[in-house]
């Protein structure tokens, strides 16, 4: 008897189609979710960041001067503000400085009895005691300058009196109105001197003609430092003539003032001591002025003394360099993203610098990474280091550097999120 078929309920097969069904939804389903979670996915993960490669050297260095000196006696040159800029050549051992010591005189009278930059002092009256002081001065071969009993001057006249024509007599009568005396002047400033530390200087005249009066060149520069630093001097040595109340018109001994930037200080000659010079000036170098101040001594007249102390100052300027350490719009590096994006770093300031010799100037770049910027954005910033003086321009984009876009986001999926 042949088995019969019994065909499955109507309802279990509305259960399997329905399952069937609810797979084929589902699947879909989630196969949508899928690309819907991986397009918002690629939207809004974060594109990686770029670092810069930067372009820069470590340091900037010019090349070393070279000083001109001169080939007799002992010099010595340095600009007070530039570190390193001191040099000297010969013996640096105590020697004779004529008439250089008034610098001393001046500023040993300046602190007994000082002025402010804009005060002539007290009034000095001249007696003939100071005429017969002239004319011992005379007897000895000194320089000197005029005086007439029963005139008088400000301190800062008899000052100039002294300076510019280097008059022995009113050095002496200077020392005898603030001191009361020569040896009690000499006392003064010999301690003066040591407080100082200026060890290797000794006087024992207020004049300088004595050989005994002696100072190192090291010194002298230190002495000159003061000088330009008192304005009542600075504005004395820096001129070519004045007129004086019993010593008439009096020219400055030092014929380079207004040469090559020469605006002091102080002439010297002896037989013992020669020619010599306490100078300073203001040389340019591009657009600044760099203070100058230096000695020479020793030189056998006064054409060898001005010839060497031209070279000697030619070859300081020289020495200096004006340094464009950066300009607008220069290069310091570049972003360069994974999806061709790009853009250089460029410096959005110049700095300029003043160096001495090969002094180095240090370069540190910093920047930060980059995801997407603007045109003068600024995203980094180069530092230049000179002498333990630090100034620095900021690194901006030099064009914009965009998204990548929702194309390359989707075509590089393992590049988000990074």
């Amino acid at each position: 008897m042949p088995q019969q078929v019994i065909a499955d309920p109507p309802r279990r097969q509305s259960r399997a189609v329905y399952r069937r069904r609810r797979f084929a939804v589902f699947g879909s389903a989630g196969v949508l979710l899928v690309v819907f979670l991986y397009v918002f996915g690629s939207l809004v993960a974060p594109v990686p960041a770029t670092a810069a490669v930067t372009e820069h050297e470590k340091s900037i260095t010019q090349t070393a001067a070279q000083l001109a000196w001169p080939g007799y006696g002992s010099a010595a040159i340095t600009a007070p503000d530039y570190a390193g800029a001191t040099a000297s050549h010969g013996s640096d051992a105590s020697m004779p400085i004529a008439s250089m010591t008034k610098t001393i005189t001046a500023l040993v009278i300046l602190d007994k009895k000082p002025l402010d930059g804009s005060s002539e002092g007290p009034k000095i009256a001249f007696t003939q005691k100071d005429v017969d002081i002239w004319n011992e001065v005379i007897a000895d071969g000194g320089s000197w300058a005029p005086v007439e009993a029963g005139t008088s001057l400000t301190e800062k006249q008899a000052l100039t009196a002294m300076l510019l024509p280097s008059a022995n007599n009113y050095a002496i009568s200077l020392a005898n109105w603030a001191f009361g005396s020569t040896g009690a002047y000499v006392k003064a400033a010999n301690g003066w001197l040591k407080a100082k530390g200026f060890t290797g200087t000794k006087v024992v005249t207020p004049d300088g003609l004595d050989p005994g009066n002696v100072s190192t060149t090291a010194d002298l520069l230190g002495i000159g430092k003061l000088v330009l630093a008192s304005p009542t001097l600075s504005s004395i040595v820096s001129q070519k003539s004045a007129t004086l109340p019993g010593a008439g018109a009096q020219d400055n001994t030092n014929s380079l003032l207004g040469v090559d930037g020469v605006d002091g200080i102080k002439t010297g000659n002896t037989d013992e001591a020669g020619y010599c010079l306490l100078f300073s000036a203001e040389v340019p170098v591009g657009k600044a002025k760099v203070r100058v101040l230096g000695v020479v001594l020793g030189a056998q007249d006064h054409d060898t003394l001005w010839a060497g102390v031209k070279g000697l100052l030619e070859s300081m300027r020289a020495g200096f360099h004006e340094v464009d350490a950066s300009t607008t719009g220069q290069v310091f590096g570049s972003y360069s993203t994974p999806w061709g994006a790009s853009s250089k770093l460029v410096a959005t300031s110049a700095k300029t610098f003043v160096v001495w010799s090969d002094t180095p100037i240090q370069v540190d770049v910093t920047t930060r990474p980059l995801q997407s910027g603007f045109k003068g954005d600024v995203v980094g910033r180069v530092t230049f280091t000179l002498n333990g003086k630090s100034e620095s321009a900021e690194l901006a984009l030099a064009k914009d550097v965009p998204d990548p876009g929702f194309g390359w986001r989707l075509a590089h999926p393992g590049g988000l999120g990074t």
